[in-house]
C-alpha cells in the first residue's frame, strides 16, 4: 500500500477520534461530548467535539477536520514554495485537555494528513505528535510520559524519538518568554518515510500512544489537594499557553488562513486565564521550580535511570 489513500487515513481518524473520546470519558464519566458537525464553504467538512464542566476535566475539545481549497495558505507554503498555488487536502485530528486541578497538567496531541496536487502528480505527508504542560511537575509523570513517546517510536526505527522529541522542544517554545511550553514530547511534520503505509503506521501508532498515556497521569494526580494559591498559578500559567497558541501554533495559523472554522480553530483555549503584571514566583517555591527546571529541555529518560 504505496499508493497515498487518504480514505483510510480518513476512516481511521474518525475511529481514533472516537477512541480519545471514550478513554477521556472512562476518566472523567461526568463528561459529555458534544457533536458539533459543520461544512465549510471553501470545501470540506468536520466534527467538533467539545465539553466543559467536567470534574477531571474543565475543558476538553476532539476535532476531526477534512478540508480541501484550490491553493495552500500562506502558512503552509513558507518553507515549500514550489507547492504554492497548488490544491490541497488536509484532514487530522486535534485534541486539547484543559484539567480542573492544578496538579494535572494540560495535554495537546493532534495527528494530520496533507496531500498537495492533482492525481497523479500529488506531494504528501504526515505530522503531528503529542506533549504535556504542567502547572505543578513531576518528574516521574515527564519520563513515563517520554517513555511513552518512545515505545511508540521504536517499531520504525531508533533515530525517530531522539529527532521528533528534540523538534517538540525546539516548537512549542515561547521565543519571547525564553521558556519551553511544557516539558516536550513528540513532533513530526512532512513525514513520509518509508513509503504510506510505513508513514501512515507511525502516525497511527503516535496518535495511540497518547490517551492512555495522559489518562494515567490524571487518574494519579486528579484527587491532590489544592487551594486558592495553586488555583490562581495554574490560571496565570494558561496565560502562556494562550500566547503560544496565537503568536506560534502552525495549526492555528493555517486553519484561520484558510478560512477554517474559528470556533473549532480556537477551541484549543482554556476556559479561564489571567495574567498579571511583571507576577515572579517566590524563590525556592514549587512555582519558581515550574521554570527553573521543567520548562527547559531535559532528557527526561534519564531523568528516570
Amino acid at each position: 500500500m504505496d499508493t497515498p489513500d487518504p480514505e483510510i487515513v480518513r476512516t481511521w481518524l474518525l475511529d481514533y477520534q472516537e477512541s480519545v473520546i471514550a478513554e477521556m470519558h472512562a476518566v472523567d464519566p461526568k463528561l459529555a461530548f458534544g457533536a458539533d458537525r459543520w461544512q465549510r464553504p471553501g470545501g470540506g467538512s468536520g466534527v467538533s467535539c467539545a465539553c466543559s464542566g467536567g470534574d477531571v476535566l474543565e475543558k476538553a475539545g476532539v476535532n476531526f477536520s477534512d478540508v480541501h481549497g484550490i491553493q495552500l495558505p500562506a502558512s503552509a507554503t513558507a518553507a515549500r514554495p514550489e507547492l504554492a498555488g497548488r490544491p490541497f487536502r488536509a484532514m487530522g485530528v486535534s485534541m486539547v485537555m484543559h484539567p480542573r486541578n492544578p496538579y494535572c497538567p494540560t495535554s495537546h496531541a493532534n495527528i494530520r494528513f496533507m496531500a498537495v496536487g492533482g492525481p497523479g502528480e500529488s506531494v504528501w505527508w504526515f505530522g503531528g505528535g503529542f506533549d504535556l504542560t504542567p502547572y505543578y511537575g513531576f518528574a516521574e509523570d515527564a519520563v513515563a510520559w517520554h517513555r511513552a513517546a518512545e515505545a511508540a517510536c521504536a517499531p520504525f526505527g531508533a533515530h525517530l524519538y531522539p529527532k521528533y522529541k528534540e523538534e517538540c522542544d525546539r516548537y512549542f517554545y515561547l521565543r519571547h518568554r525564553h521558556e519551553t511550553r511544557g516539558v516536550g514530547g513528540l513532533f513530526f511534520d512532512d513525514f513520509s518515510e518509508g513509503g504510506f503505509a510505513k508513514a501512515f503506521g507511525f502516525a497511527q501508532s503516535v496518535g495511540k500512544a497518547y490517551a492512555p498515556s495522559y489518562a494515567a497521569i490524571l487518574r494519579k494526580r486528579r484527587d491532590t489537594a489544592y487551594g486558592e494559591r495553586e488555583r490562581q498559578f495554574q490560571l496565570y500559567r494558561r496565560g502562556r499557553y494562550v500566547e503560544f497558541n496565537l503568536l506560534y501554533d502552525r495549526g492555528t495559523v493555517f486553519g484561520l488562513q484558510s478560512g477554517g472554522r474559528t470556533e473549532s480553530i480556537l477551541m484549543s483555549l482554556p476556559p479561564l486565564v489571567r495574567w498579571e503584571y511583571n507576577w515572579q514566583p517566590e524563590p525556592g517555591s514549587p512555582e519558581a521550580r515550574l521554570t527553573e527546571y521543567f520548562l527547559k529541555p531535559r532528557d527526561w529518560l534519564n531523568e528516570g535511570a
